[in-house]
């Protein structure tokens, strides 16, 4: 971002923003086929998986190539102060529709602890609703057993969970891993304001390496809950609120450790000055907002 000129730069038509939606729409669609059970038998269930792993292999090479053009752009100084300015400007409102994202997921779990689960268990205005659908329903929280887990002696399609998550094993763990890699990136923010380049590079291959263990765990944690606490996607409210925050956020995490990787890379090429490096401070910022994502993860679905 070097050239000062003051007309705009305006970028070649790019072909690669339609073709990151369809990588993530086919993400998306592995994963419904994987955990909703969209095809039964055991051929037809490993196409969820193949439809995934091939969704991510496209979303990775479309990280490749458009990183690539961009990086390329900001490199030939095409780049001036003006564009600075949209960037920030574009990063910011990215976050904010990550913030609305989330929020919206936070709301589904709060309105199911606040007032679905107390009006089926007969409290305010849901005495009428407890006595004639399920009068033996308790409120407590964790949802533990979802009304109507059994009709008439035979199972539905929920699951009863044996036990939750402690919040104090590996959530907590977790939270100290990505609290320290705050600090991390931080320090090799500092860093590169100092002109310090190999601390810069060993603080935020620490970033990196913070991030990959936090997925790392996360992993542990889901097999934990699907082979031996019987948590699965199947298990009511709490299930389905539980694997759709967390399951996001760890998505989320691996993208943003992709992007410190390939920030990484950059650094040690060299690419960054003290006084341009908005493509380090917006994967910076993106990192935080992950880092406060996750606390707010930690307090409401494990803790409280």
């Amino acid at each position: 971002m070097s050239n000062q000129q003051d007309t705009y730069f305006i970028p070649e038509p790019s072909k690669w923003p339609v073709l990151f939606s369809l990588a993530l729409f086919i993400v998306f669609c592995g994963t419904a086929s994987m955990f909703n059970y969209y095809l039964t038998n055991g051929e037809m269930a490993s196409f969820g998986s193949h439809l995934l792993l091939l969704g991510f292999v496209a979303v990775f090479y479309m990280f490749f190539v458009w990183f690539r053009d961009v990086i390329d752009e900001s490199l030939s100084g095409a780049y001036n102060q003006q564009v600075d300015i949209s960037f920030r400007w574009g990063m910011g409102w990215f976050i904010f529709s990550e913030v609305m994202f989330f929020a919206a997921f936070f709301g589904a779990l709060f309105y199911a602890r606040v007032y679905s689960v107390p009006w089926l268990g007969g409290e305010g205005s849901g005495a009428a609703t407890n006595e004639f659908l399920w009068p033996a329903f308790e409120n407590t929280w964790p949802l533990l057993l979802t009304p109507d887990m059994t009709i008439d002696g035979l199972s539905t399609k929920f699951t009863e969970i044996k036990e939750v998550i402690p919040a104090f094993g590996i959530p907590a763990i977790n939270t100290l891993i990505l609290l320290s890699s705050g600090a991390t990136v931080t320090f090799a923010h500092w860093a590169l304001k100092k002109g310090q380049r190999a601390a810069l590079c060993w603080w935020l291959f620490a970033t990196v390496l913070l991030g990959a263990v936090f997925i790392y765990l996360q992993g542990i944690e889901y097999v934990h809950a699907y082979h031996d606490l019987g948590l699965t996607l199947n298990s009511g409210i709490y299930g389905s609120t539980f694997f759709m925050l967390t399951g996001f956020h760890g998505f989320h995490v691996t993208m943003g450790a992709i992007m410190l990787t390939v920030i990484l890379l950059r650094c040690i090429q060299g690419h960054f000055t003290k006084e341009n490096h908005f493509a380090f401070e917006a994967v910076a910022w993106y990192w935080h907002f992950v880092d406060v994502v996750w606390l707010g993860l930690f307090i409401f679905v494990y803790w409280l």
